[in-house]
């Protein structure tokens, strides 16, 4: 505990005014780490947070441990392989809030362990979990724009993310239709992705789902936001950051 205390990651103090804060933050100015300020509240979410995301990362390891176990496959060596990528795995890459995943890989390989947990009777409560609260986030997307009661909507990024234009299992793309399905106006833009250009299971699942997608998309997103009342940023690209 008092190794922990003297050499901490960082050290939070929360308040609501900052000169309330002076003697706490005195304190702890021998500390060797970081101080960070904030409010109060964020302060209290922090904590709260961190000790969900180490139980996560507990629960997380030991059903890929259980997992493995039944397959015949060393645990340990698999997380030590794992926990050598700093670049995604051990990262804030993927810790920023936003919307839903999707793309060829993620989806599909979730569903891999799940079918071959299943397959060998071990349960993954929360990996099992993974698809069903990233379809809740979809959901609740969709839920904020119908909330809002306009019916022209833009939609800034309709590939799962940004850089490509790869459709498979978007989450634009499935909240496309469903705004649509309502029978909402909807107005898409984004470079990458060109009708032309799209081919095997992209062209399928567009062919399939929006057939009429060629009408929707825009050129610009000038063009887009001109006829919206409502703006849906999908993915992460610069442009619609600086728009």
């Amino acid at each position: 505990a008092l190794k922990d205390f003297r050499k901490p990651p960082l050290t939070l103090v929360g308040h609501n005014h900052a000169a309330d804060a002076g003697g706490t933050i005195a304190l702890y100015q021998s500390i060797d780490a970081p101080l960070v300020t904030t409010s109060i509240r964020v302060a209290e979410m922090m904590k709260y947070t961190s000790n969900a995301w180490h139980a996560l990362k507990v629960c997380f390891a030991n059903e890929i441990g259980n997992l493995c176990k039944r397959l015949d496959v060393d645990s340990h060596e698999v997380m030590d392989i794992f926990c050598r990528d700093e670049k995604l795995n051990l990262s804030a890459y993927y810790l920023k809030p936003g919307f839903a995943f999707g793309g060829s890989c993620l989806p599909k390989d979730v569903r891999a362990l799940q079918y071959r947990a299943k397959e060998v009777d071990v349960e993954l409560p929360v990996i099992s979990q993974i698809l069903t609260s990233n379809r809740l986030q979809i959901q609740h997307a969709f839920d904020e724009v119908m909330e809002t009661g306009r019916k022209k909507i833009g939609l800034l990024g309709f590939s799962f993310k940004a850089g490509t234009d790869d459709l498979r299992e978007s989450p634009c793309a499935i909240l496309a239709e469903a705004l649509l399905g309502k029978g909402l106006s909807l107005q898409i833009y984004d470079k990458k992705v060109s009708l032309a250009r799209l081919v095997g299971a992209d062209k399928e699942y567009i062919d399939r789902q929006i057939p009429h997608l060629s009408s929707l998309l825009c050129d610009s997103i000038d063009q887009v936001v001109q006829q919206a009342e409502v703006i849906v940023i999908g993915n992460r690209s610069a442009e619609f950051a600086e728009a």
